[in-house]
């Protein structure tokens, strides 16, 4: 069994979609960062396990379902409708088989999937790995796998938007092996919204998060 962690603030509508791609083997915790649709409801319906996350924050929701996940190898996904979980598989396997200790999924958006202000931030982002730590990332997944036990190890303390990086950072200074696969990503289930880079000042947002990471 691998642990599916899908950080959640108002995806009722997106939920049904995600979880029915769910592969077998995967069990789906949805953390719930505050919703007030129904979401929560949503995701027991399909049987996610449901982890209420009143701190508000993406690192917050990832790292209380990081504590709440049970299975050794444990993957994040966004819950928007932007993947298909049934490409998890090609993200975990290099984790489990022991190849890789942090697997990320490199993005090939489909048209309107990705806003140009969030594709030039992650290229910028991607680039500041490769230079200075010496990691061939070319994307900041968010879909991504690791050991449970090892990502706690990391000590990730960002609860926000820098957690994402910080926690490539972290993994690279611990001599993590660290790759990309390339993924699917599609644009959101309609009647959802972003909450981190679908707009400009979500961007900003998440950038001046990231770059506290950095000055760190």
């Amino acid at each position: 069994m691998v642990d599916v962690i899908l950080p959640c603030l108002n995806e009722a509508v997106a939920l049904p979609q995600v979880l029915t791609g769910l592969p077998p083997g995967y069990r789906a915790i949805v953390a719930d960062n505050g919703s007030t649709d129904d979401s929560a409801a949503v995701a027991r319906a399909f049987d996610a396990e449901v982890v209420q996350v009143p701190q508000r924050g993406f690192g917050a929701a990832v790292h209380a379902g990081l504590e709440a996940a049970t299975s050794e190898v444990v993957c994040v996904a966004d819950a928007d409708g932007s993947f298909d979980l049934r490409d998890l598989p090609t993200v975990v396997d290099p984790v489990v088989h022991g190849t890789a200790d942090l697997m990320l999924g490199r993005r090939t958006p489909g048209p309107g999937a990705w806003p140009w202000h969030a594709q030039r931030a992650n290229h910028f982002l991607a680039w500041w790995l490769r230079r200075e730590l010496g990691v061939d990332l070319h994307d900041l997944g968010p879909m991504r796998a690791a050991r449970r036990t090892a990502w706690l190890g990391l000590g990730l303390r960002d609860r926000r938007f820098g957690y994402p990086l910080e926690m490539i950072v972290a993994a690279a200074r611990a001599g993590w092996r660290i790759g990309e696969v390339p993924i699917a990503y599609a644009p959101r289930a309609e009647g959802t919204k972003s909450k981190v880079t679908g707009t400009v000042l979500g961007t900003a947002r998440t950038v001046r998060d990231m770059t506290k990471v950095l000055a760190g």
